[in-house]
């Protein structure tokens, strides 16, 4: 008999972390059948708690035998319909009448889909707060810890570590204020048959409200099943989280290079044919979801054009993206947290390649130096010119510099830790900067969590 699971064989990135059963097949059964047992609770007491308890007996529905009977109508929640309501019948016939009342199979599926989300980001969520715990107290140690900064892959001025690790915390800080927001206004999906609530009646208010409140999720302004905002916002978080991750490990993958050697992960993946290796496995599956997660986002944007009062193809496009999306954005951040918590810092390494260039990091420093007396175009010609010597002698370019007796003495110049300019302060500054609410549950809301997951080095000059 062949297997149909998917145990994540191609997916590391996801495989085994919690993220990966909150978005699961049986988390998203157990989502529909959340939304079902909400919606019957909402219109009538007595059958909405005997649909409740029948719908958390949720090994009592085959999800793959849905799966097989969703292909004849296109969603799983047609089969599903079927089997709660001849098990509610089991019961108690009466109550069976409440089972989908007034529902189309978009509002269980959307509403099903909201509560993975939501449960989902909330671990995403721990796992952000744990990764900007980590980074603080590193980028505050090496505030001050000098680097080369490189820009366009060559060395450009001296910078700071902390510098750095500051500004991988602010990305992850962006990520996680835009992930809250996401989070907080996840809504329920209440529409009927084509999204006016006919099916609820003419008088009074439609369940709507009472729904989202049961559920834990926001309440919508209208029914949205072609109005596809929170599946396209949530989509575009997803991705900036992704990429922000994705920042973190690109840095990582080339710090960590043999002969740049400035970082290293603490607990480094093997290889099945060199015994001497030790892998940035880390950073390389965050980079993998990082170039992922953004094609799963363009499906959901594209799905905003969808037609009419319901679509066809467009919502039923959205699920496999938006669920995949959550897998790896989740699998990223839960890798990001043992990334960063980990990350050995190798300071002499920096200092060692802050030296390779023989002084050519600092020509910024000695034009601005000789600018008062040359003048700006004079200087800057001036240690152009020593710079292509240097270069073509394999020489320090302050010995060039020095023949020249028309120059000061630039020798105090010539110590990169002291051209740091402002890093300290900005490493600072931006640590002056907190998270916002712990975790993205909204204080006015319940969870919708499944209860089965000193200035040295300034510039002295």
């Amino acid at each position: 008999m062949t297997s149909v699971d998917d145990v994540g064989l191609l997916a590391p990135v996801w495989a085994g972390t919690p993220v990966e059963a909150a978005t699961g097949d049986r988390a998203f059964l157990r989502a529909l059948l959340d939304a079902e047992a909400a919606l019957a609770r909402v219109q009538d007491a007595a059958a909405g708690g005997t649909v409740t308890a029948v719908a958390r007996a949720s090994g009592r529905f085959d999800a793959r035998s849905l799966a097989l009977r969703a292909r004849a109508g296109g969603n799983p929640v047609i089969p599903l319909v079927a089997d709660l309501t001849a098990a509610v019948a089991e019961v108690d016939a009466a109550h069976a009448e409440f089972v989908h009342r007034g529902a189309t199979s978009q509002d269980i599926l959307d509403t099903g889909l909201m509560l993975v989300a939501a449960r989902a980001l909330d671990l995403v969520l721990g796992d952000l707060e744990r990764t900007v715990d980590a980074l603080g107290p590193l980028a505050a140690e090496h505030r001050a810890t000098p680097m080369p900064a490189r820009t366009l892959t060559q060395h450009a001025v001296p910078t700071t570590f902390g510098l750095k690790a500051a500004g991988w915390r602010s990305l992850v800080l962006d990520a996680h204020e835009r992930l809250v927001r996401v989070r907080a206004s996840l809504p329920a999906q209440l529409g009927g048959a084509a999204g006016t609530l006919a099916a609820f009646g003419g008088a009074g208010p439609a369940p709507v409200g009472a729904y989202a409140r049961e559920l834990g999720l926001a309440e919508p302004q209208l029914p949205w099943h072609v109005l596809r905002t929170p599946v396209a916002d949530l989509g575009a978080a997803l991705a900036f989280c992704a990429g922000a991750l994705g920042k973190i490990a690109a840095d990582v993958l080339v710090l960590s290079r043999t002969e740049i050697g400035e970082l290293a992960e603490g607990a480094g993946g093997g290889s099945s044919a060199m015994p001497h290796k030790s892998n940035p496995v880390r950073a390389t599956l965050i980079a993998s979801a990082a170039r992922q997660v953004p094609a799963s986002a363009a499906v959901l944007l594209g799905s905003l054009a969808a037609e009419d009062e319901r679509p066809a193809g467009a919502w039923h496009a959205e699920w496999q993206p938006l669920r995949e999306a959550l897998r790896l954005t989740g699998g990223a951040a839960a890798a990001a947290v043992e990334l960063c918590a980990g990350l050995v810092v190798r300071p002499d390494r920096m200092r060692a390649n802050l030296e390779l260039t023989g002084g050519l990091m600092l020509t910024e420093r000695v034009a601005a130096a000789l600018a008062p007396s040359l003048g700006r175009e004079e200087a800057l010609r001036t240690v152009a010119e020593a710079s292509r010597r240097a270069a073509q002698e394999g020489a320090d370019v302050f010995h060039v510099l020095a023949r020249n007796e028309e120059l000061p003495d630039l020798g105090p110049l010539a110590d990169p830790c002291r051209y740091l300019g402002r890093a300290p302060a900005l490493v600072d500054r931006a640590l002056s900067r907190v998270r916002g609410p712990v975790g993205g549950t909204s204080p006015t809301r319940p969870s919708a969590r499944d209860d089965g997951p000193r200035n040295q080095g300034d510039d002295a000059a």
